[in-house]
């Protein structure tokens, strides 16, 4: 798609950087795509500035480039536009100047920020409302808000890291130091490590065997889905969100991983007339298939936040 004929007005552009790609989206004033590309990440410092640039020069069809918002993994201090253990970028050692270096390869503004808070605005935009928590159910897991219409980082740019939350004392160690933690369960290496598949995705595989009706399938996908019904409890008891938006590699299984987890809720409630009033159900949703909600979140960056 492009700008229509005569439009002057600055296109945003958002890079989500990951290990893996790079994908990038023009989005007009109303956050609408108007053209998205992706390369494979090229690993290292030089290598993530050449994929961005060819990235950013693929979209530049779409209009004329405004701002530029990157989300990219690690720890990211968004008022410097600096990224900090980003090892799977091959950003290794201290704090990389991320934006100033992508700003004079790209000739413009550049807003940094953590991926998944990216995301998170990403779902803001789709969920259209002012308190949205995100879950992303990738590697590992962790979540987003924006409440009251501002996304919240954290002092420490911790807020949201629920995976962290230790579920089980005698569960196994986590990477964290702790033991026990939520994303040991509900997470897609959790299920990946619970259910492995050589020939298509895992969540895919696992959900598919359980609807056929393999009882050790059922077993761990009820498993799973109530560790995740877990993660949107603590979200939901702690903040109070209008939307609560599932995101991540899991949730490409789209339709079923939300009713299971909406199923798993409503389990959670039987016994709690107090849980049953909040709705949380009513209340979930997961990114709509197609949607590049970190790279659409980090159009958003240059603009408001």
């Amino acid at each position: 798609m492009s700008v229509p004929c005569g439009s002057v007005e600055p296109i945003s552009v958002g890079l989500d950087i990951g290990a893996t790609k790079v994908h990038g989206v023009a989005v007009d004033a109303d956050g609408a795509i108007l053209a998205e590309h992706r390369e494979p990440t090229q690993l290292g410092s030089d290598g993530v500035l050449r994929t961005a640039a060819t990235v950013f020069e693929a979209l530049g069809a779409a209009g004329p480039a405004g701002p530029v918002g990157v989300g990219v993994p690690g720890l990211v201090d968004p008022d410097r536009g600096t990224v900090k253990y980003a090892v799977n970028l091959g950003l290794n050692g201290d704090w990389v100047p991320l934006g100033e270096m992508l700003a004079d390869r790209l000739g413009t503004s550049v807003m940094v920020e953590n991926d998944v808070n990216a995301a998170t605005l990403g779902a803001h935009l789709i969920a259209a409302a002012d308190d949205v928590a995100y879950i992303s159910l990738g590697t590992g897991l962790a979540a987003g808000m924006v409440l009251g219409g501002v996304l919240r980082r954290g002092t420490h740019g911790a807020a949201g890291e629920i995976g962290h939350l230790p579920v089980d004392p005698n569960g196994p160690p986590c990477s964290c130091g702790q033991r026990g933690c939520l994303e040991l369960v509900a997470s897609g290496s959790a299920l990946a490590a619970a259910w492995p598949s050589p020939d298509r995705p895992p969540a895919q595989a696992l959900f598919a065997a359980a609807a056929a009706g393999d009882t050790r399938a059922v077993a761990i996908r009820d498993r799973f889905t109530a560790g995740v019904a877990d993660a949107v409890r603590v979200i939901a008891l702690a903040v109070d969100p209008r939307a609560i938006v599932i995101g991540g590699g899991v949730a490409a299984l789209g339709e079923p991983l939300r009713v299971a987890v909406a199923a798993a809720l409503a389990r959670q409630a039987e016994g709690s007339p107090f849980l049953a009033s909040l709705d949380l159900p009513g209340r979930l949703q997961v990114v709509p298939a197609g949607i590049p909600i970190a790279a659409l979140g980090a159009a958003l960056l240059g603009r408001k936040w």
